[in-house]
């Protein structure tokens, strides 16, 4: 059983960009009291910013080190290096620490702070703004059930988590990470073919969104295949087999494929260092 039950569990969020907002926001809206919860950010009008929405405490990330029991860094990777330099000396090996920052592996955190800390790697998704987020969870070496367990708690009030090992982390960067990118994308071509056909771009862009939402919410809800679903709306010598023929023609599967690897192969870079 996770130690929230003893006492309420403080939570820091450091660093409160857009992302780090949006888990602010889910986790008071799914009932976390903003007493027990501290903030964090480069510019001081951007904390008064927060305090004044959420009526969360005001802190530095040092003092935050100190007081919180788990710790969410939601920084730019760029600047994690310069956090941690921060932390280290005011960390204890009882806090939880959560990094959302891209590419960086739970074993450089364990490097750099007191021995035995517990860090867990958590990838989200833009659509966590909308509580619709996706957010792949790996635990490091030092990280417990309980700390999995209190994490997913905090990424699920903002849309769904799933937990998987860290070797996994760059192939769920291409695929959920990196994943709206795609939708977003193809929601442009299909306007633009929509006004090729001739409709308003607003008609087109519309008609567009509506069905991919209407998509997404049959393929999460009715549990059937993709093919499945699929096959239900081509009919024999129809409209949609015509499209999907010229969808094959133009290769645009094996164009997913060498894209999701391309995605994948460039998170591993980043992971190692690359520039």
């Amino acid at each position: 059983m996770s130690s929230s039950a003893a006492h309420p569990q403080r939570i820091a969020f450091l660093g409160t960009g857009k992302i780090g907002e949006a888990l602010l926001s889910g986790l008071l809206r799914a009932g976390k009291d903003p007493a027990d919860v501290l903030v964090t950010a480069r510019r001081p009008e951007r904390a008064a910013e927060l305090a004044a929405k959420y009526g969360v405490g005001v802190t530095t990330n040092r003092e935050a080190a100190k007081l919180a029991d788990t710790l969410i860094l939601a920084v730019k990777p760029q600047d994690m290096g310069t956090l941690i330099e921060e932390l280290g000396p005011h960390m204890t090996s009882d806090r939880l620490v959560i990094s959302a920052a891209a590419g960086i592996p739970t074993r450089w955190f364990e490097a750099r702070l007191p021995a035995g800390t517990p860090v867990v790697r958590v990838m989200p998704n833009t659509p966590v703004l909308v509580d619709e987020g996706m957010s792949v969870i790996s635990g490091g070496s030092h990280a417990r059930e309980e700390h999995l367990l209190r994490t997913e708690e905090i990424f699920q009030s903002v849309g769904k988590a799933l937990r998987l090992p860290e070797a996994q982390q760059d192939a769920a960067t291409a695929l959920s990470g990196s994943g709206p990118a795609y939708f977003y994308y193809l929601v442009e071509a299909m306007t633009d073919a929509g006004i090729l056909l001739g409709l308003p771009r607003q008609v087109a862009h519309d008609l567009i969104v509506q069905s991919a939402i209407g998509a997404s919410v049959m393929l999460r809800d009715s549990g059937e295949h993709p093919v499945k679903l699929r096959e239900a709306v081509t009919s024999p010598a129809g409209t949609t087999i015509s499209a999907i023929r010229e969808l094959e023609n133009h290769g645009v599967r094996a164009a997913l494929l060498g894209a999701l690897e391309a995605a994948r192969n460039r998170s591993q870079e980043l992971a190692s260092g690359g520039k």
